[in-house]
């Protein structure tokens, strides 16, 4: 059998019969992928593990709690033996054989009439790697394949309808790495991308030269607000039959206008998919060491806008409310606010010595961290030259940040 190939087929397993014989640490690799097929599972063992045990409970499997015996096979399409019972394998292999089971076997790879490859899913793709017995390099060839599929390294187009579609998709912090999975696929397969200022840029000098980039601080305004007029490009590109992403910073719903630009291509009756991105809200203090909640010190935190002084009237902020808080405010767009926003929370209650750690460009290579405390962080931030993009954290969590943070 090893000098020839294995012929690759997809067993469609949905309501028939398959018999797992053995509950240890193999089944419970291989029972997941079963079981999402819809296969009618037969599981016999004495014991299993725990987490075997779990889905037998749950009803996803039927478990015969006894040994293999002669017979177990019968309507079966489909065997996976798996004991660590050499005789008892042999045994149930040579019934499969007699009748024409398809049967894998975790013990002698030889013996069996099929292998299990290496497999792994992708927007509606399985991937299944076969590498004869060598399946380090299997799981390492279908890892590689799974994930350009996903960040769209590798090319596999798809037919698409070209109706007009948006992707408002969260870049995440500004690291290129942490922007997610699907934003990054999404990007690969984009005509046209309107990002904004604090994007991953790095993101950018990966697109194909094709890809038409437009700058949404650039995009001229005339008669219309800049948001009005980003809206209207994002809808004249998409109705022009392009694929649009508009790449924003962070998450698209926290503070990125991005239900504005929704509800614009919605009343323009163009479909529009968002993709959640890492909030700088709370991945730039953990870039930074600080966590954001921790046990027996914050049992909550509190996000907001500091890009309007606490004593301007347009302010939707109750500032009195945060003071009294105990946990921990993470302040975004806060920098050029900051000394009047502390003296305000120290006016309404809030301990002047309070820690206050700023993070500039967190996740970047040019991130910086400044500490001080709400009586010294607005001449802190002046002194330091501090500029935007930078998160505040104002709290005692920021004295818990490991020392080579600071």
């Amino acid at each position: 059998m090893s000098e020839h190939f294995a012929y690759p087929v997809g067993l469609r397993l949905s309501g028939r019969r398959v018999v797992v014989l053995g509950a240890g640490q193999v089944a419970q690799r291989r029972l997941p992928a079963l079981i999402a097929a819809g296969a009618d599972i037969l599981l016999i063992s004495p014991s299993a593990t725990a987490s075997v045990e779990a889905m037998a409970e749950a009803g996803e499997v039927r478990w015969e709690r006894r040994r293999y015996q002669e017979g177990d096979f019968e309507g079966a399409w489909y065997v996976l033996i798996t004991t660590d019972d050499p005789e008892a394998n042999a045994t149930a292999s040579a019934e499969a054989e007699a009748r024409r089971i398809w049967c894998v076997r975790s013990d002698d790879a030889e013996a069996a009439s099929a292998w299990t490859p290496a497999t792994g899913r992708s927007e509606g793709v399985t991937v299944a790697v076969l590498t004869g017995q060598d399946p380090r390099r299997s799981a390492a060839v279908r890892d590689a394949v799974v994930e350009g599929l996903r960040d769209g390294t590798l090319a596999a187009p798809r037919h698409r309808s070209r109706g007009p579609r948006v992707a408002l998709v969260g870049g995440g912090p500004g690291d290129p790495d942490l922007i997610t999975v699907r934003g990054r696929r999404l990007l690969a397969e984009a005509d046209v991308v309107v990002a904004d200022r604090l994007g991953p840029r790095d993101l950018l000098d990966e697109l194909p030269p094709h890809v038409e980039v437009i700058d949404a601080a650039k995009i001229p305004y005339g008669r219309f607000m800049a948001q009005e007029a980003i809206n209207n490009a994002l809808i004249e590109h998409a109705k022009a039959g392009k694929s649009v992403v508009r790449l924003k910073g962070g998450d698209p719903f926290v503070f990125g206008r991005g239900m504005e630009e929704a509800e614009a291509l919605a009343e323009a009756g163009i479909p529009c998919t968002v993709v959640p991105g890492i909030s700088s809200s709370i991945s730039v203090p953990g870039a930074a060491g600080i966590p954001v909640t921790h046990r027996g010190v914050a049992h909550e935190f509190t996000v907001v806008s500091g890009h309007v002084a606490p004593d301007d009237p347009s302010s939707l902020v109750d500032w009195a409310a945060l003071a009294r808080l105990r946990g921990t405010l993470v302040l975004l767009m806060a920098v050029e606010k900051i000394g009047a926003i502390a003296a305000t929370l120290v006016a309404h209650g809030r301990a002047a010595g309070t820690p206050v750690a700023v993070v500039q460009e967190g996740t970047t290579p040019a991130q910086r961290r400044v500490d001080a405390t709400l009586a010294t962080v607005g001449e802190k931030v002046a002194a330091e030259g501090v500029r935007p993009p930078a998160v505040v954290v104002i709290g005692d969590v920021v004295a818990l940040s490991p020392r080579d943070h600071r």
